[in-house]
């Protein structure tokens, strides 16, 4: 697949700080693409210079082949920085007609968005009576308002209780199954896990990795809790099978093939050990960027 948004050696420094670092990434045609972080880590930046928003520093933007604020680029990118900014004394329906004569878009489009972000039967209702979840999903409607091929969403499920969070994701996913190439900056990574397709992690103004989310997690791992921690530990050594052992909260983690559990669990009797619980432990997103970004740290 093309590129539809290509960053290399991007820096944006504010004096003495450096809020990016020579990032670089690259988001593919049709993808949804996790743009992860703490807070703070930088992803509001990088977007803002994607968007044309603020100049970098340093380094390079190419965005739908063009450079960030051109025009072509602008009337085929929508986007939601930082949360929703709408008049609240007008309707959702009236704010989206403001925000589409600015986009030199037809109002014919707006009862179209409406309906995708699930807010045609609350379009005519003001904007300040829109619980939070809705407020976010009206600022994705102005994002989609020009029909664009490239949608860009900072924190789009911040503040959302889990059911906002729920239809937000169902949204997003649509949005990447309807062949839009989709941007999301988020910290909440359970969400990011069901609906991206590819992952890139920064910290601290760095990018740390870059990856599918089945790449990134990698292989499953073995829990085994067993009794006493001496006769286990020399055991498992001892198992050419396994691969790797690391000790998490009192139990053990190992690499070995899913095919090798039941020896496991023999050599582990055989020796006399006390068996207490033996599972698969499929890695989620949330364990991998901590192991990161701890890692990165640690070495600041």
């Amino acid at each position: 697949m093309s590129a539809v948004v290509e960053i290399r050696d991007l820096s944006k420094r504010y004096g003495a700080v450096t809020a990016v670092d020579h990032v670089s990434l690259s988001v593919k045609r049709g993808e949804v693409y996790g743009f992860l972080g703490p807070n703070g880590a930088g992803k509001t930046t990088t977007l803002r210079m994607l968007l044309g928003l603020i100049r970098p520093t340093s380094g390079d933007i190419t965005v739908l082949g063009r450079r960030p604020g051109d025009p072509g680029v602008l009337s085929t990118t929508g986007s939601m920085i930082e949360g929703p900014a709408f008049y609240p004394f007008l309707s959702g329906r009236d704010n989206l007609k403001v925000v589409a004569r600015y986009a030199g878009v037809g109002a014919g489009q707006i009862d179209a968005v409406l309906e995708t972000v699930d807010l045609a039967t609350r379009g005519g209702d003001k904007f300040s009576t829109y619980s939070l979840g809705m407020k976010q999903r009206l600022g994705v409607a102005a994002a989609l308002i020009k029909d664009p091929d490239l949608v860009v969403l900072d924190e789009p499920t911040n503040g959302l209780d889990p059911a906002g969070m729920r239809d937000m994701r169902a949204l997003i996913r649509r949005l990447g199954d309807s062949g839009r190439t989709v941007i999301l900056s988020s910290h909440m990574l359970g969400e990011v896990q069901q609906i991206c397709d590819r992952v890139g992690v920064i910290n601290n103004g760095t990018m740390v990795a870059e990856s599918t989310v089945d790449e990134l997690r990698g292989d499953s791992e073995l829990l085994v809790r067993a009794t006493p921690a001496d006769v286990v530990l020399s055991t498992l050594d001892r198992i050419a099978d396994v691969e790797a052992i690391r000790t998490v909260d009192d139990e053990l983690r190992l690499r070995v093939d899913e095919r090798h559990t039941a020896g496991v669990v023999r050599a582990l009797v055989a020796a006399g050990a006390d068996v207490h619980e033996v599972r698969r432990l499929d890695r989620q997103l949330e364990d991998v960027f901590f192991e990161i970004t701890a890692t990165e740290a640690s070495h600041v």
